[in-house]
């Protein structure tokens, strides 16, 4: 098997200080490794349609709910703050893709939706994006796949425990 870059850093760090527990560095340096290749590979079908991952997320949260959602509410559940969030929304509103509907009660409030642009653009994006997602990991096969999800969901479990509480 090949050597990945991380495995070099170790071995630069037991030369600088013979000894050193490296383990956690070994798991979250190819973590992090491989969220940045993953990010750049991932990001490129979506490029083509004009499209950022975090735009992407918005229209497909707001597909999968199948409801109409604040934009408190899409941030919650694109992990994205406000401000982000509706710089984004405004993207999309420009775009066609989204409708903003006020509050009855409070016109502070905005209620958002996909328009028939955005769902039909969701709905012909997810099935190639998926498909261009698992051609990235075929090198694993279907039983590392699952080991993998599972294990990437454990810890997840117990760093949004831990850390759940921490973001700003």
């Amino acid at each position: 098997m090949a050597e990945d870059i991380v495995a070099r850093v170790l071995r630069q760090w037991q030369q600088v200080h013979p000894g050193l527990d490296t383990a956690p560095m070994a798991v979250i340096g190819r973590l992090n490794r491989c969220a940045a290749l993953l990010q750049q590979a991932t990001d490129a079908p979506l490029v083509r349609e004009g499209l950022t991952r975090a735009e992407f997320d918005i229209l497909g949260t707001l597909r999968r709910t199948g409801r109409e959602l604040t934009p408190g509410q899409i941030a919650r559940e694109t992990f994205a703050s406000g401000a982000a969030v509706t710089k984004r929304l405004r993207i999309l509103e420009d775009r066609a893709l989204v409708a903003r509907r006020p509050d009855d009660r409070d016109r502070r409030v905005a209620h958002l939706s996909l328009t028939d642009e955005g769902r039909e653009l969701i709905d012909r994006l997810i099935p190639h994006q998926l498909g261009y997602e698992q051609a990235l990991l075929e090198g694993l096969g279907t039983a590392r796949q699952t080991e993998l999800a599972e294990t990437l969901a454990e810890l997840l479990v117990l760093l949004e425990g831990r850390l759940g509480g921490l973001q700003p």
